[in-house]
């Protein structure tokens, strides 16, 4: 098998994965409530980049160079992976912490790069110099001033349900609160 069939196999079941690895991480955790407590703050850090990602975007109506775009070219997923991190330390589980890491190094990349590859056949000129200027993943420390089009909205917010994050960490937050109170 080659190694762009190994890709499309692979995200093709990258929603799988993650629901695989939401159960390992139900089955797996063992909280405390310090752990909730620390893991729940880091994760509201990630859903709070994430909406704020959410809110400017224009899904391919417009290459989005405001807000959190201004620091990454991909403030959702560098989001998710901060509420990731929460996860592994709301769980307690060194197995956890592995299982949230080899999804996110198996399956971010090869995303990443499909994003990428989109963006630069929607938008070929700007991507091109939007990415020369802002990190692909990991945010930038100065923000690129030059780059604007539009300020936060809730109706982008809404338009792109990511209020689905908010009630899903929200859940995965109580079924571990349960465990703990109960499954100890």
């Amino acid at each position: 098998m080659n190694r762009k069939k190994i890709s499309e196999f692979l995200y093709g079941r990258r929603v799988r994965a993650g629901t695989l690895a939401v159960i390992a991480v139900i089955v797996l955790a063992l909280p405390s409530w310090k752990s909730l407590g620390f893991g729940l703050g880091i994760g509201c850090l990630g859903l709070l980049f994430r909406a704020w990602a959410a809110g400017h975007l224009r899904k391919e109506k417009e290459l989005t160079v405001s807000g959190p775009y201004q620091y990454t070219r991909n403030p959702l997923y560098f989001g998710s992976f901060i509420i990731g991190i929460g996860v592994a330390v709301a769980s307690r589980s060194w197995w956890v912490s592995g299982s949230l890491f080899a999804y996110f190094l198996v399956f971010y990349p090869m995303v990443i790069r499909r994003e990428k590859e989109r963006m630069n056949r929607l938008f070929p000129e700007q991507y091109k110099s939007y990415g020369k200027l802002v990190p692909l993943f990991v945010p930038g420390l100065r923000k690129q001033s030059a780059l604007k089009n539009g300020g936060f909205r809730w109706e982008l917010y809404k338009i792109n349900k990511e209020y689905r994050a908010l009630i899903g960490l929200g859940c995965l937050w109580g079924i571990l609160a349960l465990k703990m109170l109960f499954f100890r």
